[in-house]
């Protein structure tokens, strides 16, 4: 058992703090109340961001001292969002908010991953016709190790799990959310992952 702080609670949040507290974790669920978030964090070993990534750097920064020597495992996208409520465009082209992260917070291990499919396929791998892919991206192996087997927990099996490399490997695959309007407005709302095909 882990002891794990959820920020956010949103469908994102809400469904991995309901897998994982299902898998035999110790989870607490924080909203966006900086109070809440600090007093979640502070006891954590491993803190999950699902916060909006727009304004995550911000939110995450403001609890460096709670952070410290924990496993921040990011699943956020930081992006703009067009007219129609859907990713616009990235708001750290060139970069990505995992690397931002792990800038602004060196003393915290930031592990990217679940960002590439939506919400439900997160907690529910196994139901889309096709395996998925989770990807890995983050400088510390011990800390990709952790969130590989929390993966594994939310029923991810080791062979749809890719190691990236190091957290500059999260510009790419947070990019990949500008793939998600065109999928929904080509093929609705459904579950989807992106996937490399073998």
């Amino acid at each position: 058992m882990t002891t794990i702080a959820v920020l956010g609670n949103g469908r994102v949040g809400g469904g991995l703090a309901t897998a994982l507290a299902r898998a035999g974790h110790d989870v607490t669920v924080a909203g966006r109340e900086p109070g809440a978030a600090a007093e979640a964090a502070r006891t954590a070993r491993i803190v999950i961001n699902a916060t909006p990534g727009a304004g995550s750097l911000d939110r995450l920064v403001a609890l460096r001292e709670e952070l410290r020597d924990t496993v921040l495992v990011d699943v956020s996208n930081a992006t703009v969002d067009g007219p129609d409520g859907l990713p616009g465009h990235l708001i750290y082209p060139g970069s990505s908010l995992a690397e931002q992260l792990q800038e602004a917070l060196p003393d915290t291990r930031v592990v990217k991953t679940l960002n590439t499919m939506l919400y439900s396929v997160m907690t529910a791998p196994a139901t889309l016709t096709q395996a998925p892919d989770a990807f890995l991206s983050g400088d510390d192996p011990q800390a990709k190790q952790t969130v590989r087997q929390l993966l594994i927990d939310l029923g991810w099996r080791e062979e749809w799990i890719t190691d990236l490399g190091g957290i500059q490997t999260a510009r790419a695959t947070e990019a990949a959310i500008l793939f998600v309007p065109h999928v929904i407005r080509s093929s609705g709302f459904a579950p989807f992952a992106v996937s490399i095909a073998r």
